[in-house]
């Protein structure tokens, strides 16, 4: 008994504690936050950044074949006495015994631009990957910007189904006061009671929609935990610039993505042209060093000897050719896949600006509509308290002020939305 008493007594204290602890406040973050959150943990900008220094590293493997190679070789040869050749072979040097180490050294002379060619390409595609990971980058800001504005949105819709349970919720009271005063039938109530219970439903999908969205901004900022954080609201911007055709050039200039592929382009070019350099012959310079130890007692212990190694190519049936005409159509269509993306890229641009400058008029539509929705459920509150009208006119005009609020709350961070739409359009949005 008296463990259970100290047992009892332990628990109060912890409980009273933890009652005393204050509650751990979940974390506010900007939007500016959110986005340098995302560029620090997203997987996706690490892989491109880690595909970029694999195009790097390339580019130094090509250029690899202008700097001399120097390898070292160890042989030894165990042979019958008096064996010099053997059948089935064309011999490099005799059948004996032997071994023997020195160094091998060779350096390209020319091979008439080939390999500069190869190493500009490189060179080329490297820098693409580069502007890939711009474009990635912009990827990863948009989709943040887009799920901060939704959480945003999804809070202010939640907000109005509070505001609209609790306004139900008054009129229930009301209703149910004039029935119990026989001034209202019975029928009054349960349509009240249903206004409740439907603003229950949109208060708990609201819920849904806040938590569902919380969790696409955390997995747009790359964290796999459970979204536990507040947002901070945006200020509203200005209206969107009226020159359309301008935001189109700027957005040809600024697009990382058409950045890449005009810098794959003109790689495909150069890879072009050192595909048509393959008919030229590659000249090199050879030499080797080193010591035979073990040998003929008639050859010296040392040997070097240089020499200049010419390759020139004859026939090989037609592969020279084929993979130069390869290259150059390959070239080709990567232009044409770049006029094509700058063609959709113009076509973005125009279709995001008339999606942003609807969602701007939206704004003072729906503001009316707040305005004009407010006036009414005063006038059909009074009509009710006089009992010119039923519930139903009441619970219509509650529900038509509730619908306005939503849209005049969506409207602003629809627009929002849209001109992030448009500044990635636009290459702005980086």
């Amino acid at each position: 008994m008296r463990w259970n008493s100290r047992l009892n007594v332990r628990l109060l204290l912890l409980g009273l504690f933890a009652a005393l602890l204050p509650a751990q406040q979940p974390r506010t973050i900007t939007l500016k936050e959110a986005e340098e959150l995302a560029l620090r943990n997203h997987p996706q900008l690490a892989s491109a950044r880690f595909n970029a220094e694999a195009s790097g590293a390339v580019v130094k493997q090509v250029r690899s074949a202008f700097q001399p190679v120097l390898t070292g070789s160890l042989t030894t040869v165990g042979a019958d006495s008096n064996t010099s050749i053997a059948a089935g072979t064309i011999q490099t040097s005799g059948l004996t015994s032997r071994a023997a180490t020195g160094l091998g050294f060779s350096q390209l002379v020319t091979d008439f631009g080939r390999t500069s060619k190869l190493a500009d390409s490189a060179r080329l595609r490297n820098a693409a990957q580069d502007r890939n990971v711009d474009a990635t980058r912009a990827q990863i800001l948009l989709r943040v910007n887009q799920a901060y504005y939704a959480v945003l949105a999804a809070e202010a819709v939640l907000r109005v189904a509070q505001a609209r349970l609790e306004m139900q919720q008054v009129t229930l009271r009301q209703v149910r006061a004039l029935a119990e005063s026989s001034l209202k039938s019975t029928l009054d109530v349960s349509f009240a009671e249903v206004a409740v219970s439907e603003a229950e439903l949109a208060l708990y999908q609201a819920e849904n929609n806040v938590k569902a969205s919380r969790a696409q901004l955390a997995a747009a900022m790359g964290e796999t935990k459970a979204a536990d954080f507040e947002v901070v609201d945006v200020p509203m911007p200005d209206r969107i610039p009226e020159d359309l055709e301008s935001l189109v050039q700027e957005a040809l200039r600024r697009r990382p993505d058409l950045a890449a592929l005009n810098l794959s382009q003109s790689a495909a070019e150069r890879f072009a042209e050192a595909e048509k350099k393959l008919r030229y012959p590659a000249i090199s310079a050879v030499g080797v060093l080193g010591a035979v130890p073990v040998r003929q007692g008639n050859l010296a212990s040392q040997y070097s000897a240089v020499g200049l190694n010419v390759s020139i190519p004859f026939l090989n049936g037609g592969l020279n050719a084929a993979r130069h005409a390869e290259a150059e159509l390959r070239a080709r269509g990567t232009a044409k896949d770049a006029e094509a993306l700058a063609l959709q890229i113009a076509a973005d641009v125009r279709v995001a600006w008339i999606e942003a400058d609807n969602a701007w008029q939206k704004l003072g539509v729906t503001a009316r509509l707040v305005d004009q929705a407010a006036t009414t459920l005063r006038l059909a509150q009074a009509r009710y308290d006089i009992g010119l009208s039923g519930i139903l006119e009441l619970t219509q005009a509650q529900l038509s002020l509730t619908t306005a609020q939503i849209a005049s709350a969506n409207a602003k961070y629809e627009y929002l939305a849209k001109l992030a739409n448009l500044n990635y359009a636009t290459g702005a949005l980086h």
